[in-house]
């Protein structure tokens, strides 16, 4: 009678001669010191790193604690890591002086590591429109790569759009809609954006503004430059509308723009080159406020006084 083969699992030597412990530690991620000039920035990183007064405070930190918290690289094919989080304590540790940093290295895809760099950098305390606008228009091409193409099996996309806009959003806690709105931002062309971030041209406005052309955005520029006007959600509406019915001229645009906002109509502006003529150099704006309001109420008194005569 022939013996039936068996199956016999061999045991490797390190599973013999190594502890729980060690095969466990094996496991775990490890820190790594990395000479700084082998840290490369993630390509296309939408956001920004300025020598701020925050820079500043991290760079006092880092002179004198080191870098507490180990940034996330992953290796590159050409040599070196990527950066995909700790950016800011990068150029931070150069400031400081320091050769190396502890880095976590994971061996990551291009859609993981572009939905990590987002998701770590969305926990920053300011960011401005356009870093959110970008970061979140490539973490949604992402998922959507991440969560299947159509095909000619599938003619239909895994997740949809809004599906995608709320996985994006969760992270940060913004809805799906909200994260379409911030990438329609990434339409606006690049002076108009920068308002935004300047806070000059407001959210709502700019998002309707990022669904004309491009040459009818440089148009609004001039329009609103001739105009010396920025547009309310309204105007920006009708203007959009001008567009998508064909009739959007820079002619049309500057009537929009010269017409006088309702919210305008009960405020008066003084710039501070006029008031400064008036008052000591040493004067700060409170105190330059308040001796125009006694000023005012000594003018009405002696109004009412002339009146009653």
């Amino acid at each position: 009678m022939a013996r039936k083969n068996a199956n016999i699992s061999l045991t490797s030597y390190d599973d013999i001669f190594s502890t729980e412990e060690s095969r466990t530690d094996k496991k775990l991620e490890k820190v790594k010191n990395i000479p700084l000039n082998e840290l490369h920035p993630f390509k296309n990183h939408p956001f920004r790193v300025v020598d701020d007064e925050s820079m500043l405070r991290t760079v006092e930190s880092v002179a004198q604690y080191g870098v507490l918290a180990p940034a996330i690289a992953r290796p590159r094919e050409e040599g070196g890591y990527e950066l995909v989080s700790g950016h800011r304590r990068h150029h931070a540790s150069e400031l400081a002086g320091l050769e190396t940093m502890p880095v976590i290295v994971r061996n990551l895809n291009d859609d993981e590591a572009v939905i990590l760099m987002v998701d770590s950098n969305l926990q920053r305390e300011t960011i401005l429109p356009s870093e959110r606008a970008f970061a979140y228009k490539m973490k949604m091409d992402a998922v959507r790569r991440t969560a299947g193409r159509p095909s000619k099996n599938n003619p239909r996309q895994l997740v949809g759009n809004l599906e995608s806009a709320d996985m994006v959003g969760e992270a940060s806690g913004d809805s799906g809609r909200q994260v379409q709105r911030y990438i329609r931002l990434t339409e606006l062309i690049p002076e108009l954006l920068t308002m935004v971030d300047e806070k000059k041209i407001s959210f709502n406005p700019a998002v309707e503004l990022s669904f004309l052309k491009p040459e009818e955005q440089r148009d609004f520029l001039e329009a609103m430059d001739m105009e010396q006007n920025v547009p309310s959600l309204s105007q920006a509406q009708r203007i959009k509308k001008l567009s998508q019915d064909g009739n959007c001229t820079i002619d049309t645009m500057q009537e929009i723009m010269a017409e006088v906002k309702k919210s305008e109509l009960d405020k008066v502006t003084l710039k501070n080159d006029v008031l400064k003529k008036y008052f000591p150099k040493s004067y700060t704006p409170k105190q330059m406020q308040d001796t125009i309001i006694k000023l005012l109420e000594a003018w009405q008194k002696k109004r009412q006084h002339q009146m009653e005569r």
